[in-house]
């Protein structure tokens, strides 16, 4: 088949690789306004059998409805739109096209392994959750202002994931923040270090951690704490953690979420290109964006935000 990628940034240019690479692709047609590849041809990618976008998040929302308008398969990453309207606008013009949205998670064989463990009962009645997702360093300052804020940007991630692995709803988020770092976190509105306490539909207790200053490297994991046992995700061999008691991990830190994700992104796109089972869906990135507006509502009012409050 013929893929159109939009976007070479940091993410479009590592799938511009797998793809080329793909036994499924023949032909790869990319589109960036400044940066080239070698790999594909420059076009119009709209021309291929499906497209891939990686683009900025303010183009998203139009790129995923022109994808639809076409009938071209499409996949995204997250978020497929910045703000809920224009979320809601791509779910209406999804309907009867195939798109996924970007949340690589899902992916992951970690995270697979414990949403695999919960079903078949192995932790017992699920009681306790805990994520964290810490970056080693910030990102440019430019980028900040046109995030969204770290509950849109980053803990969109946990919200998925932890909706995904445990198969329960989110009802009510109490969130809180502070700036210990840059202060252009703080002129755009944001936090560089987070905290959020949630609870699910049938009552499981969640806590959230994330900080834009992580030295240790890069850290995401989530532990499930059950009756019958606990299993956590990302506590292999190169998690960026030391204990008090002496035990480290023998290999070197993640220093990104391409290096500790890479082959989840690859994963993800395979399954895009053979038919979509697995992916996120746009109702789905829907869902978790209406957590992360509660987060952030929450932040900025100092209360507990029912989820249902943002939906309505």
């Amino acid at each position: 088949m013929r893929v159109g990628l939009l976007g070479l940034g940091r993410i479009g240019a590592f799938h511009a690789a797998n793809l080329a690479a793909h036994p499924l692709v023949d032909e790869l047609i990319v589109a960036d306004p400044v940066r080239t590849s070698p790999y594909g041809r420059p076009g119009d990618p709209f021309e291929a059998d499906a497209v891939v976008i990686a683009t900025p998040t303010a183009t998203h929302a139009e790129l995923l409805v022109r994808a639809c308008e076409l009938g071209v398969p499409a996949f995204c990453e997250k978020p497929a739109a910045g703000t809920v309207a224009e979320t809601v606008k791509v779910l209406e013009a999804s309907a009867g096209n195939r798109v996924g949205i970007g949340f690589q998670r899902r992916f992951d064989p970690g995270y697979r392994a414990a949403a695999a463990a919960l079903r078949a009962g192995e932790l017992g009645e699920l009681h306790r959750v805990h994520l964290v997702t810490a970056d080693p360093a910030p990102p440019p300052a430019e980028y900040v202002p046109l995030s969204g804020g770290v509950f849109r940007d980053c803990h969109v991630h946990d919200f998925d994931i932890l909706r995904w692995v445990t198969g329960r709803e989110v009802v009510s988020v109490y969130a809180a923040g502070a700036n210990r770092g840059a202060a252009f976190f703080a002129e755009a509105g944001d936090v560089d270090n987070s905290a959020a306490l949630l609870i699910l539909d049938d009552g499981t207790l969640v806590t959230l951690q994330g900080s834009r200053y992580n030295g240790a490297g890069y850290d995401v994991r989530m532990e499930l704490a059950g009756t019958k046992g606990t299993q956590a995700v990302g506590l292999g061999p190169r998690a960026p953690l030391r204990s008090a008691e002496g035990l480290q991990p023998p290999g070197p830190p993640w220093p990104d979420f391409v290096a500790r994700f890479g082959a989840a992104y690859a994963a993800e796109i395979d399954a895009f290109l053979r038919g979509g089972e697995g992916l996120c869906s746009v109702e789905d990135a829907l869902a978790a964006l209406y957590v992360a507006e509660a987060a952030d509502l929450s932040l900025r009012e100092s209360r507990p935000v029912l989820v249902a409050e943002v939906r309505a």
